[in-house]
């Protein structure tokens, strides 16, 4: 049963980081989706993987821990399935509107900071510009 869940933790990370790692705005959300399992089974997987045990004792004596399962994993799960939906929903119409805007979901990472381009000053500037100079000269101050 370990085996399968940390299997299962294993390949939902890696998805995840390979779909992060794409250029496409709707792999980028997936990827983060499927992180957010990876990390809900994890955090489900602390608290005990055991079959057919209650969450919740009967008395307030215990003689044996292996007779439950902890609560606060599962309440900690339930509140990250509904804030990652939360976010996968903000993130999808954040993408839904960058796609309707520029006809792609494509993301450019082109850019002057990147240093295999040959990006100058003189290829960023407006042609229109050409000739339009800007000075300024403080004026005095009336004492």
């Amino acid at each position: 049963m370990e085996l399968l869940v940390a299997s299962a933790v294993g390949a939902l990370t890696a998805g995840g980081v390979y779909l992060i790692l794409r250029l496409r705005a709707f792999a980028v959300i997936l990827g983060l989706a499927l992180l957010s399992y990876a990390v809900n089974i994890f955090l489900f997987s602390t608290g005990r993987l055991a079959v057919g045990k209650p969450p919740v004792l009967d008395g307030y004596t215990v003689s044996d821990f292996a007779a439950y399962t902890d609560p606060l994993p599962q309440a900690l799960v339930l509140t990250a399935i509904v804030i990652s939906f939360g976010m996968t929903a903000v993130l999808v119409m954040f993408a839904l509107g960058a796609y309707l805007e520029a006809g792609d979901d494509k993301i450019d990472m082109d850019g002057p900071d990147q240093p295999d381009r040959q990006f100058t000053a003189t290829t960023l500037q407006d042609p229109e510009s050409d000739g339009i100079t800007f000075s300024f000269e403080p004026k005095e101050r009336d004492a």
